[in-house]
């Protein structure tokens, strides 16, 4: 039987790849250039195809699509969030993602999405907080020490300069899992014993809890002036995390609006409670925090933008790597009219 064509073949970046490519080129680089990359086309938001994800929500979770285009590339994630699975031993999060050539329809990489999501999710906190919090921020709260807070730590560190990172979580197997992991990784880390406490001196306050509800992790007067919160864990319709009165006073940027209003803390503020989309102060058409004692929150619940930014640059890394295997995905028939006869003889090579 006649061999796949090169552009039949499509790189698959499975988990050990993903793995050993951020091994490669280290954690704390990796989000850097995570960073720019999503800021970049962050800069370039009108050229992009935004839809809000196509949810499939039931009692104990949420399936999602997330796809988005520039014209050029395509690109899709699909993910779930089912908080109930780290009582089965199963991962909360999982996620494959494919990137295509717009012009053929071809894609050009299927890649695990479930590592490079948490370092895509915590790479935009990080973003945010690069544009939004006080500038000599060095001290961050982890509220919520669950698969994604070593993550948001790292990055923290490795983009906006956070020295010492201070956790809690209602279980304290989580904040002891997330100190043992990130000791010796150059950052002081605290384990607290309450929110309250996790929050004392703390510049930035990032919340990523997982139980599907109505929920308030911060309350209004656990937030003094000058702070600014990464809003991570409410990301579907009847999940937040902070109390309305924080909302009120806080200047708010999101992702895109039509999503977040749905999905983030600002479904409980009424539909026209103004906010910024953080693309407009990355591109410098809007002021990101305006004085000291702001509090500023980015009320984060992941869009499709910053998956394709991800997929864009772990194509763009693979080149000269070993970290992929190629996959005979794409039918190539020698004429493109004759699919039939290239299925016949097939059936004619593997009888001989």
């Amino acid at each position: 039987m006649t061999p796949p064509s090169r552009q039949a073949l499509v790189p698959f970046v499975s988990v050990d790849h993903m793995m050993r490519l951020v091994h490669h080129v280290g954690i704390e680089r990796m989000m850097v250039e995570l960073v720019d990359q999503i800021e970049a086309d962050f800069r370039r938001w009108p050229d992009f195809d935004k839809t809000p994800r196509v949810a499939s929500h039931s009692d104990i979770g949420v399936i999602e699509l997330m796809p988005t285009s520039d014209g050029q590339q395509y690109g899709f994630k699909y993910v779930n969030g089912h908080p109930s699975n780290t009582r089965r031993g199963l991962q909360t999060v999982t996620a494959f993602g494919v990137l295509a050539d717009v012009a053929t329809g071809y894609p050009v990489m299927i890649s695990e999405m479930t590592i490079l999501t948490a370092l895509r999710t915590a790479a935009t906190s990080a973003m945010a907080a690069k544009w939004l919090a006080p500038r000599d921020a060095r001290v961050m709260a982890m509220i919520g020490n669950g698969a994604q807070a070593e993550f948001q730590a790292l990055a923290m560190k490795a983009v906006c300069g956070i020295e010492e990172v201070r956790l809690f979580d209602i279980d304290p197997a989580a904040t002891r899992k997330c100190a043992a992991n990130l000791a010796g990784r150059g950052l002081t880390v605290l384990s607290c014993t309450t929110a309250e406490e996790a929050i004392l001196g703390a510049q930035i306050v990032t919340t990523c809890t997982a139980d599907k509800q109505y929920a308030t992790i911060l309350t209004d007067n656990m937030v003094g002036g000058g702070v600014h919160i990464n809003a991570v864990g409410g990301d579907c319709p009847g999940k937040t995390e902070l109390a309305p009165a924080i909302l009120h006073r806080a200047g708010i940027f999101v992702e895109y609006p039509p999503q977040t209003r749905i999905e983030g803390e600002i479904q409980q503020l009424d539909p026209d409670h103004p906010v910024t989309e953080l693309w407009q102060v990355i591109a410098g058409q809007v002021a990101g925090r305006t004085d000291a004692a702001q509090v500023t929150l980015f009320d984060s619940v992941g869009f499709a933008i910053e998956d394709f930014s991800a997929l864009r640059h772990i194509h763009q890394r693979l080149q000269g790597t070993p970290f992929f295997r190629d996959l005979d995905m794409i039918a190539d028939p020698d004429d493109p009219r004759d699919l039939f006869g290239m299925l016949c003889r097939s059936q004619t090579a593997d009888v001989a």
